[in-house]
């Protein structure tokens, strides 16, 4: 009688072993592609072409997301050799050879039976604004000739086109908050949460021709030049964003220069943001090349100049002051300069390119005070070249340009953005967040492609979070069982 109890218990356990066994197995295989990370993957590429330098972002994400929660992340950035497609004016070929070699390592990256697949995209920004401008046909021949480049590799390349201002921050706005999760949030218990409104962070962009701010106010965008609506995760959101021209590092230095020219008494230029005993020759040709000095070209039968430096903080502070409007603001509140229209900041910012280069060299990155700020970019422009020169010498294509950045920046970032002491420490001086470069590139993919959606996310990942946990117990009661059955079987001793 014993033995036919056991052996009854044994046989109902097995079966209710052998029944949990599948149902776990069933669940596991019906989301496993979720739960073990197995998805296809998909690709999609990006050039920000800018003034100084174009650059490359591979950007993937799992191809059963397509139009869902938008899960991307960056798989490669490369910078392309050579400057800026704006310089190839002269020579157009060669600026769509400057992009071969980053192509060549993105199709080493992306697997071959994707290559065809991959979405392709050049954004041009502030340097070919500036040179449509000036020449709009060299401007259409630098694109045919990146056209003609990007065509013969076995890509889907849809184009490349001249980006606005407004585009170049409302994209960097969504990029920051698409990384840091302020948009919608999803979490280990597989839910999607969307954070307050507030909690979302401005953009501050500083490139080589413009520079860009874009950030969420609390109350609404009178000007409506300023405002870009996107409707993402069943949200609404109105951005202020403004590009400003000409205000970007390197037209910056040329506009100073050629204001130091302007106001020369000899034939030296003396320029008290170079470092004392710096000197170069200045070319005319090249500093009134483009339309943000153009205006001020001196008739004169002179080539070239020669330049000094000074080391003069307190001139220097003062002659990039002059660049700026700030009397067509003088007395409002939401007026930045130049007469441009900005409401009340809040919140925190993020500011990457330029900002985060130039500060990163002078080591100020770590959330310094405005008074460190101040003292560390007056004691940086008052050393001596040959002192700065041996200090720093694998810097030295750019040293030369570091004070006249940091009192740029200094004065954009407190007189123009109305950053002051008590908000300075809400800046963040970043290049990457979460192995991600912060910048309008993947704002513009996340767009294009639709990786966002307007609205809501669909909970799929909360039902395979669910699908998981059934699986879970199910093994669990499986491995339990299982080894109930085996003690039964080998302890139970029957009557």
């Amino acid at each position: 009688m014993g033995h036919i109890q056991r052996d009854l218990v044994f046989i109902v356990l097995l079966g209710a072993t052998v029944v949990s066994g599948v149902v776990a197995l069933i669940l596991f295989l019906v989301d496993g592609s979720d739960i073990f990370g197995f998805p296809d993957t998909k690709y999609g590429m990006v050039f920000d072409a800018g003034s100084s330098h174009t650059s490359l972002y591979v950007y993937k994400w799992p191809a059963d997301k397509m139009n869902d929660t938008g899960i991307m992340s960056q798989a490669l950035s490369c910078n392309a050799e050579g400057p800026g497609i704006s310089h190839y004016a002269n020579d157009p070929v060669n600026a769509g050879e400057s992009l071969r070699s980053c192509m060549e390592k993105a199709m080493t990256l992306i697997p071959e039976d994707k290559h065809q697949e991959t979405p392709t995209f050049l954004g041009a920004t502030a340097g070919m604004r500036l040179l449509r401008e000036k020449n709009s046909s060299q401007a259409d021949r630098i694109f045919e000739e990146i056209t003609k480049v990007l065509g013969q590799f076995p890509v889907n390349f849809q184009g490349a086109q001249i980006l606005t201002g407004n585009d170049e921050g409302s994209f960097g706005w969504i990029t920051i908050n698409y990384i840091l999760e302020t948009l919608v949030k999803y979490t280990f218990a597989g839910e999607w949460i969307q954070p307050p409104m507030a909690k979302t962070v401005g953009a501050l962009d500083l490139g080589g021709a413009s520079a860009q701010i874009s950030f969420l106010p609390l109350g609404p965008i009178t000007d409506p030049s300023t405002k870009t609506t996107f409707r993402l995760y069943g949200h609404d959101y109105s951005v202020y964003a403004h590009s400003y021209l000409c205000y970007g590092q390197n037209q910056l230095q040329k506009r100073l220069l050629a204001r130091l020219v302007q106001t020369r008494l000899y034939e030296v230029v003396r320029n008290p943001c170079y470092h004392g005993g710096y000197e170069e020759t200045l070319s005319l040709a090249d500093l009134y090349d483009t339309p943000c000095v153009q205006n001020s070209q001196p008739s004169t039968p002179v080539q070239s100049l020669r330049v000094e430096g000074t080391g003069n903080p307190e001139a220097c502070h003062s002659v990039v002051y002059s660049l700026f409007n700030f009397s067509t603001c003088q007395g409002q509140e939401d007026c930045a300069f130049d007469g441009i229209y900005q409401p009340q900041k809040h919140g925190q910012f993020y500011a990457f390119s330029g900002f985060y280069y130039t500060f990163h060299f002078l080591n100020l990155t770590g959330g310094q005070s405005l008074y460190t700020v101040n003292r560390t970019i007056w004691e940086f422009c008052q050393r001596p070249w040959r002192q700065v020169e041996a200090r720093y010498p694998e810097q030295k294509q750019w040293l030369y340009s570091y004070c006249t950045n940091a009192m740029h920046i200094l004065i954009l970032l407190t007189n123009g953005y109305k950053f002051d002491n008590e908000t300075w420490s809400s800046i963040h001086f970043s290049k990457q967040v979460a192995a991600t470069d912060i910048g309008w590139t993947l704002g513009y993919m996340l767009n294009v492609t639709n990786m966002i959606p307007a609205e809501a996310p669909a909970f799929q990942r909360a039902e395979s979070y669910n699908v998981w946990v059934a699986g879970v117990f199910f093994l669990a009661l499986t491995i339990a069982m299982s080894i109930g059955s085996g003690i039964i079987y080998c302890f139970w001793s029957p009557d």
